[in-house]
């Protein structure tokens, strides 16, 4: 099996360096210049596709279709959002002027932080390094990237495809594993953009403190999914158990757990159990469509989960394939750890529910999630929405926002701070400076002292 090779963590300083003497140039600022790197970035995907699918299936075993529809795609759109709009997102924002700062005019400029700092995890890596790009490069930062070293292939197929297609001063790939990501870490940047776990956002915002680096932090948590009696129950399981089996749950946003009526709870175990056959066929190990645990250790964690409850479908495991089967676990506790843990595989606990507002309730006890979806009556899901808070919500679906690139994605609270997507990209990577332009031509005498028009001046403010 591949494996990553580190980065000397001794060329670490020097590749920050460069790239902060590079920014100093200027060079970034031009407009032009920025959809031009954009342009390129695209079109070396497209180059790309092949190595990248592949190595996508060779470390998670995702299909070529799933491999397009969740990563590549995704970051195509966001390219060509910015090709269409940058110019209008990145032109200043003329503001109004009160009329006790005449004859000034005030505007908002966007303009870069400067050297960036991504790194990506091992779930959706190319999906999650290269969207936060798209962002740097059309906000006129550099960047370092770090891929994940649990997905050496994907490392791999994405550094070759950088190195070509931009010079190391401007964007560079650092590999390896935590000790490459600590010295990473002792360096200076201008803005850091993590996605991962709650746990190791707290070591990069920490990290962060040292220099006061701003940071946006994409990070995870128990996303719900609420079920009501008056849902739409056979539509309800077939969407959840396909944003469930996506990527075989190794997902931020994947429902994490079901708040489920208890009136139609065993109506939504048959209907589930029909949507994942009718999605990977009677035997699911044997479908092209179901990705594997990243790791053994994943797997290890996540199959120790069926423990935790009584397996109402599912709970087949192949160790040697890192093969989980979809499975609804019944009878949880809330304390058991497949409900304090993030569980980031195939696993979805349910818990009973009487009522819309035990569900508000019990979501409310808990930390703010990266997502939640709620399967209702408007009325019931606008209750939902407007009485819990969370990153992102659906009603009546699971993860389809992200897939709207109009859309800011980001969490809350314990799932993260920041948001990024489309025009919030190009914010996440710049700072929006203020300026207020005021005329040489005329000078009033109102501000300066020993104001001797106050009571007129007082009027005014």
């Amino acid at each position: 099996m591949l494996s990553v090779v580190n980065t000397p963590v001794e060329r670490i300083p020097d590749i920050v360096a460069q790239q902060r003497r590079y920014f100093a140039t200027y060079k970034t600022l031009s407009l032009e210049y920025r959809l031009d790197m954009l342009r390129r970035l695209r079109k070396a995907i497209v180059e790309h596709e092949h190595e990248l699918v592949v190595a996508l299936y060779r470390d998670l075993h995702k299909s070529y279709e799933e491999a397009y529809l969740t990563e590549i795609s995704i970051v195509l759109g966001e390219i060509d959002n910015f090709l269409k709009n940058l110019p209008r997102w990145a032109a200043p924002s003329k503001k109004k002027t009160p009329l006790k700062l005449f004859p000034s005019k005030s505007a908002v400029i966007t303009e870069p932080l400067g050297v960036a700092l991504i790194i990506a995890p091992w779930n959706y890596p190319v999906q999650l390094l290269l969207n936060p790009l798209v962002g740097a490069i059309a906000a006129g930062c550099t960047a370092v990237l770090k891929p994940s070293p649990y997905v050496p292939n994907v490392s791999k197929a994405l550094a070759e495809l950088i190195k070509e297609c931009f010079d190391e001063s401007y964007v560079a790939v650092v590999e390896g594993n935590r000790e490459v990501n600590a010295a990473l870490l002792k360096e200076r940047y201008d803005v850091i953009f993590f996605t991962g776990s709650p746990a190791l956002g707290r070591v990069v915002m920490r990290s962060a403190a040292e220099n006061l680096t701003p940071v946006i932090l994409e990070l995870g948590g128990k996303s719900p999914v609420i079920v009501d009696k008056r849902a739409n129950i056979e539509l309800a399981a077939k969407r959840i158990a396909w944003g469930k089996t996506l990527n075989a749950g190794q997902t931020c946003i994947a429902p994490d757990y079901l708040l489920i009526h208890r009136d139609v709870k065993e109506y939504f175990v048959d209907k589930f159990a029909e949507a994942v056959r009718e999605l990977h066929g009677e035997d699911v190990a044997l479908s092209k469509h179901y990705v594997r645990m990243v790791s053994d250790a994943a797997f290890q964690r996540v199959s120790g989960y069926l423990a935790d409850g009584d397996i109402r479908f599912g709970g087949r495991v192949e160790a040697m394939e890192r093969f989980i089967e979809p499975t609804l676990l019944d009878n949880v506790s809330v304390e058991s750890a497949v409900m304090r843990e993030e569980i980031f595989g195939p696993v979805l606990p349910m818990i009973d529910i009487e009522s819309i507002d035990q569900a508000i309730e019990f979501v409310n006890s808990r930390e703010k999630p990266l997502a939640l979806y709620v399967f209702a009556e408007e009325r019931d899901a606008e209750r939902v929405i407007s009485h819990t808070s969370s990153g992102g919500a659906c009603v009546n679906d699971v993860i389809m926002h992200i897939a709207n690139e109009y859309l800011p994605f980001g969490g809350v609270g314990n799932s993260g701070m920041g948001r990024y997507h489309g025009r919030d990209s190009l914010y996440a990577f710049s700072h929006r400076r203020s300026v207020l332009k005021t005329s040489s031509r005329i000078d009033l005498p109102f501000r300066y002292m020993p104001y001797r028009w106050f009571r007129w001046i007082k009027s005014l403010l």
